[in-house]
């Protein structure tokens, strides 16, 4: 597979999407610094337009689309995030877009995608929903966007680590989220390029971890993922999936965390920093919440990658403060 992705697609992209998306704020947080002992700054992509970074990758794609490709729409596959991301997109551009979304998709995000003029088709579960997109954009002639296994949808959200290095320098370690691995290919690439020293530290949760089983062994590895609080994460992967070659040249290791410490990493992120945050989103947090001796002394940015998180789920973690 092509995996020539370089910096200038990135900053080709982020001219192209710049105008139609949110800077997001990277802070610092007092919390989590006095935690480590160093300084810890945090990446708000829970604050982007539909709380989630999947725009920017969704966009810079569906941008590139030729004017036939463009007249016969879009197809797609997403646990929520990447369909927002895809809807909205579809608005900007004024192309038609179908989404196929689990059986059991939070609430919220499902709501978040019929606010838009889209076509539904919600069947299966996660680690089917990207096998049955396909086989519709190959039968009706429409363009499959993938959430992670695309060039171009990579540099969009690689957008995300160039306006880190725009707001932030001397930067030690980068903890990203992982799904399909699109947002940390992305983030690293420009990471490394910028500076080969920084450490990319890529974050996921047991029961969403089949890039951790990938990339420990060397190849995508079917793994049998179970429910998680970092819902976001899950999905399985493309056999072909471009994202682990990109992660085994710019990524330093990929961690596991407990899901009870995502839970308290998401009170704690509502609690003292105001922040809305998903269970995908705050694994980052758990990470340092887990290992927080490693980054004493250490400037860290986590970037946090969504904010959709489903109310019952929040109102039930924020009655255990």
């Amino acid at each position: 597979m092509m995996t020539n992705l370089n910096i200038e697609m990135i900053k080709d992209a982020h001219k192209r999407i710049r105008h139609y998306i949110r800077k997001t704020p990277l802070i610092h947080s007092e919390v989590f610094s006095e935690l480590c002992s160093g300084n810890v700054y945090m990446k708000l992509e829970n604050l982007q337009l539909t709380n989630s970074f999947k725009i920017r990758g969704a966009l810079n794609r569906m941008s590139l689309l030729s004017a036939e490709e463009k007249v016969h729409g879009v197809i797609t596959a997403s646990s929520g995030n990447h369909a927002q991301g895809v809807a909205l997109a579809a608005k900007h551009l004024n192309i038609s877009a179908k989404i196929v979304i689990p059986k059991n998709i939070s609430k919220i995000k499902l709501d978040k995608i019929r606010q838009y003029d889209v076509t539904i088709l919600q069947e299966g579960k996660y680690d089917e929903m990207e096998t049955r997109a396909k086989d519709l954009s190959k039968r009706e002639h429409i363009q499959y966007i993938s959430p992670y296994n695309d060039l171009e949808v990579i540099a969009g959200q690689g957008t995300v680590g160039l306006e880190i290095f725009e707001d932030v320098s001397n930067i030690n370690s980068i903890l990203v989220p992982v799904g399909g691995g699109g947002l940390i290919s992305g983030i690293a690439m420009v990471a490394k390029t910028l500076d080969p020293n920084i450490e990319i530290i890529g974050v996921q949760t047991k029961g969403a971890s089949t890039m951790y089983e990938s990339w420990k062994a060397g190849k995508v590895v079917n793994f049998k993922e179970f429910q998680t609080v970092a819902e976001g994460l899950s999905g399985g992967l493309d056999p072909q999936a471009i994202t682990l070659d990109l992660i085994n040249k710019y990524v330093d290791r990929i961690v596991l965390v407990e899901e009870e410490n995502v839970e308290k990493a998401i009170r704690i992120l509502w609690k003292k920093e105001g922040q809305t945050v998903e269970g995908a989103g705050a694994t980052v947090i758990a990470y340092l919440l887990e290992e927080e001796e490693k980054f004493a002394r250490k400037n860290v940015v986590a970037v946090i990658s969504g904010g959709n998180i489903e109310y019952s789920l929040l109102n039930r973690l924020l009655g255990e403060i």
